[in-house]
């Protein structure tokens, strides 16, 4: 039986809408998690994105150039547009849950009851938060459909703040953090208890979410001293995330792997083991997990989808991790943060 996997961040909703797929094809092998693909991987929760895309057209990630994504940033995106994609794929994850492929998990309690369950827990994450308004509404009507985790920016631009653009052999410093609005999104937040993911952000706006009493958390990202990426963290930020009992979860996404995943976007689970080992020494072995980016991002050799994630587990005890490490890079990490922090 496959060891069971909670995970910090894939794109299935947004692989659904954008292709306008149904809770039916959900139930079929399409894209990399889907119910088959969980069932043979062992992938019991996650935290489920809902990411606002430029246009609706079908994700096409073996197209998928990070080049065409350097430097400057993506167009800022109008509220209303951004909305329509928001509430679509929210509509998805409820229909998904009707369907009962999924449970919407709203607390500590709904999270320990649907993991390892016939559902996937899944935990409705905002990935950019150009469908907010700077009064802040959205928000709660997101909260009320289950929202409980955000990230202000995706690699664009908000009223929040700045996101940070992709590119290689750079840090995250690539421009300013939260704005004003920011502040008050991270506070709102705050009150309700909704998780604040900083991996689009850049290194000031990282810093920023920590000055105001947050644990720092980066639902999928990696070691910028073993693939300098803007979107990885330094070792410093690592620590941070450690010291303020945040996570950060270990991105399978080959770009952000290795120069050969950044050049060719093809890369290995050897890759994944750096970063694990380098991600373990800085932030601690309590605060890493896993953070796929399934559905939004070419993946490894021997790791394509969602079934293959007992090939991973096989790799970290080859590599001599214990047993009680794996349960914790697994899913006992995740689950533990979210105990508190739902």
């Amino acid at each position: 039986m496959a060891r069971l996997i909670f995970d910090g961040h894939n794109d299935a909703l947004g692989r659904m809408w954008a292709a306008r797929e149904t809770p039916d094809t959900f139930a079929r092998a399409q894209g990399h998690v889907n119910v088959p693909n969980a069932r043979a991987g062992g992938f019991a929760g996650g935290f489920f994105a809902m990411f606002a895309p430029s246009a609706r057209e079908p994700f096409d990630l073996d197209d998928f150039d990070p080049a065409l994504m350097t430097g400057a940033l993506p167009p800022d995106l109008p509220e209303d547009i951004a909305a329509l994609a928001i509430i679509g794929q929210a509509g998805l994850a409820h229909q998904l849950q009707a369907a009962g492929h999924l449970v919407i998990c709203t607390d500590a309690a709904s999270l320990d009851s649907a993991f390892g369950s016939s559902a996937i827990a899944c935990v409705l994450h905002l990935e950019g938060a150009e469908c907010i308004g700077p009064d802040l509404l959205a928000l709660d009507a997101l909260y009320a459909l289950g929202l409980r985790s955000l990230g202000p920016v995706w690699s664009r631009r908000t009223v929040f703040g700045e996101g940070v653009p992709f590119g290689w052999d750079r840090t995250g410093d690539t421009g300013p953090g939260l704005t004003e609005r920011g502040q008050a999104l991270i506070a709102r937040c705050r009150d309700l208890g909704v998780v604040i993911d900083t991996s689009h952000l850049t290194e000031k706006g990282f810093w920023d979410v920590g000055e105001a009493g947050l644990p720092l958390v980066a639902t999928h990202s990696n070691a910028h001293a073993i693939c300098p990426v803007t979107r990885n963290l330094t070792d410093a930020q690592l620590r941070a995330v450690g010291e303020t009992g945040g996570m950060v979860g270990l991105n399978f996404g080959t770009i952000f792997l290795d120069e050969a995943g950044w050049t060719t976007r093809r890369s290995t689970i050897d890759a994944c083991l750096r970063h694990l080992d380098h991600m373990i020494t800085h932030a601690g072995e309590d605060h890493v997990g896993f953070g796929s980016d399934f559905d939004g991002a070419p993946m490894p050799d021997a790791l394509q989808s969602a079934a293959d994630l007992p090939n991973l587990v096989t790799a970290m005890q080859t590599h001599g991790f214990g047993d009680a490490l794996i349960d914790k890079l697994c899913a006992g990490n995740w689950r533990a943060f979210l105990r508190n922090a739902l």
